[in-house]
C-alpha cells in the first residue's frame, strides 16, 4: 500500500499552463476546420446557384421553341406576331403564335394559340413570365362547354423574378422588335434574364450582357433553304505541267 501510494505521489499532473495551451491549440485546430467546411459549404452553394439560374431560363428558352416548331411546322396557316415595351422601366415582351383552319362552311377559326409574355408584378418588383394556351385544340367538349371565351384564354404564370424579356425577329442581319405581317418570319431571338437590373442613362432598367441568356429558334425547319455554291476561279496564267501540252520531237 505505502509503494503504491508512493508512485501515486511521484507521478507528476498536467500544469494550469499546459491545460491552456492544449486548450488553446484545440480551439485554433477546430475553428480551422470549421473554416474550410463553411467554405466549402458556401463554394457549392455558389455552384448550385448558378447551376438552378441558367437551368430555369434554358428551360423556358426550350419550351418556347418547342411550341414554335410544334404549331407552325404542323400547318401552313399560322402566324407569329412580336410586341417589345417597357414597363415600369423593365423590359418586356409578348409572342403571340396563332395556327388557323377552316370548317365546312369556309370560316376561319382559331385552332391553337399560344401566347408568352412577361408583366409586371409590384408584389416581387420584378416581371412575372406568362404563358397562355387556347383554341378548338385545346378544348375538351364535356368539360369546357360551358365557358366563357375569357375562361378559356386563361395566363398561367411559369416564373417570377424576371428582370428582363425580349423578343426580336432575325430579318437578314438585322433584328425587329415588332413583327405584325402576315409572313412568318425566318428565326426568333428571345433573351432572358434573372439577374440583379441597374438604370441607364435612359432611365430604364437593363441587365449585364453577361447576365443574359439568348436563343436562336428558326421558326420553320421545314422550309428550303437555298444554297448558294461558290465557283472556282479559273486561273489561266498558272498552268500544271500536265495539263500544259508536251513538246514535240523531232
Amino acid at each position: 500500500m505505502n509503494r503504491a501510494s508512493d508512485i501515486l505521489k511521484n507521478k507528476s499532473a498536467f500544469s494550469l499552463a499546459e491545460v491552456l495551451v492544449a486548450m488553446t491549440i484545440s480551439a485554433m485546430v477546430l475553428v480551422a476546420v470549421l473554416t474550410i467546411y463553411s467554405r466549402a459549404e458556401s463554394s457549392a452553394a455558389a455552384i448550385t446557384r448558378k447551376l438552378d439560374s441558367s437551368r430555369l431560363p434554358s428551360e423556358v428558352l426550350q419550351r418556347i421553341a418547342e411550341d414554335l416548331d410544334t404549331i407552325v411546322a404542323a400547318s401552313a396557316d399560322t402566324k407569329v406576331t412580336v410586341e417589345n415595351k417597357f414597363e415600369n422601366g423593365f423590359s418586356t415582351a409578348r409572342l403571340t403564335i396563332l395556327r388557323n383552319l377552316y370548317n365546312d362552311k369556309d370560316e376561319k377559326q382559331t385552332f391553337e394559340k399560344i401566347i408568352w409574355q412577361t408583366s409586371y408584378n409590384n408584389d416581387v418588383n420584378s416581371l412575372v413570365l406568362y404563358r397562355s394556351h387556347s383554341g378548338i385544340a385545346s378544348e375538351d367538349k364535356l368539360l369546357d362547354e360551358q365557358k366563357e371565351d375569357w375562361e378559356r384564354e386563361l395566363f398561367v404564370p411559369v416564373c417570377s423574378g424576371v428582370t428582363f424579356f425580349k423578343i426580336q425577329v432575325s430579318v437578314g442581319e438585322n433584328f425587329q422588335e415588332s413583327w405584325t405581317g402576315n409572313e412568318l418570319p425566318k428565326g426568333v431571338v428571345v433573351t432572358i434574364s434573372f439577374a440583379e437590373p441597374f438604370k441607364t442613362l435612359a432611365g430604364v432598367l437593363d441587365v449585364p450582357e453577361e447576365e443574359k441568356i439568348t436563343r436562336n429558334i428558326a421558326v420553320d425547319r421545314t422550309r428550303e433553304i437555298k444554297f448558294i455554291l461558290a465557283k472556282k476561279e479559273e486561273n489561266k496564267e498558272e498552268q500544271t505541267d500536265e495539263e500544259q501540252e508536251p513538246n514535240q520531237t523531232n
